[in-house]
C-alpha cells in the first residue's frame, strides 16, 4: 500500500510542478497579448486558481520529502526514545489537524457545488471546479501525515527525516536556511 501512496504523492507533486509551469506560460502569453494590444481578461483568475492548485497538490510531496519547515531544536537534544515519543506526538497532532482541514475544505467545496456558486471574476465557471484542488491536496496531505504516524508508530524512522539525511549525505544542504 505504501508504494501506491508514494506514487500518488509523487504524481501530485509532478502535477503541482505542471501547474507552476502552466502559470509561467499563461503569464507569458498575457504579457505578449498586452504588448500586442490584445485583451487578457480572465488570466488573473486562471493564474490564481493554478497557484492554489500548485500549492495544495504539492503539500503531501513536500511533507514526505522533508521540505516542510520543522523546528528540530528540541528533538535534536533528546535521546532516541524521547525523540520517538515526541515525533509520534507531533504526528498524532498533525494527523488530527490535517484531517480536520481536509474534512472542512471538502465540505466547503461540496457546499459550493450544492449551492451552485459561480466564480466572481471574469471567467465565470462553477467555483467548485478550481476549489477541488484544495480538497484533493488537503486530503493527500492528511493521508501522507497519517501514513507517517502509522509508519513511526511501528518503530520506523520518519520518511521526511530519512529524506533530509540522504540529501545531507550527498552534500545537498540547499533546504537549510
Amino acid at each position: 500500500m505504501r508504494p501506491l501512496l508514494t506514487r500518488v504523492i509523487d504524481a501530485a507533486g509532478a502535477l503541482a510542478g505542471a501547474f507552476v509551469f502552466a502559470i509561467f506560460f499563461v503569464m507569458l502569453a498575457a504579457t505578449v497579448m498586452r504588448t500586442l494590444g490584445m485583451r487578457t481578461g480572465g488570466t488573473d483568475d486562471v493564474v490564481s486558481w493554478m497557484t492554489a492548485a500548485a500549492a495544495f497538490f504539492g503539500l503531501a510531496h513536500t511533507f514526505r520529502h522533508g521540505d516542510f519547515v520543522r523546528v528540530t531544536l528540541l528533538l535534536e537534544s533528546l535521546g532516541p526514545r524521547w525523540r520517538h515519543v515526541f515525533e509520534l506526538l507531533s504526528l498524532a497532532i498533525a494527523t488530527l489537524f490535517t484531517g480536520y482541514v481536509a474534512w472542512s475544505v471538502t465540505l466547503y467545496v461540496l457546499d459550493s457545488r450544492t449551492f451552485g456558486d459561480m466564480a466572481g471574476g471574469l471567467v465565470v465557471i462553477p467555483i467548485w471546479i478550481p476549489q477541488s484542488s484544495l480538497a484533493i491536496g488537503s486530503f493527500l496531505l492528511f493521508v501522507a501525515v497519517a501514513d507517517q504516524f502509522v509508519h513511526v508508530a511501528r518503530g520506523n524512522r520518519p520518511d521526511y527525516v530519512v529524506a533530509v539525511e540522504e540529501r545531507h549525505a550527498r552534500g545537498d544542504f540547499s533546504e537549510d536556511v
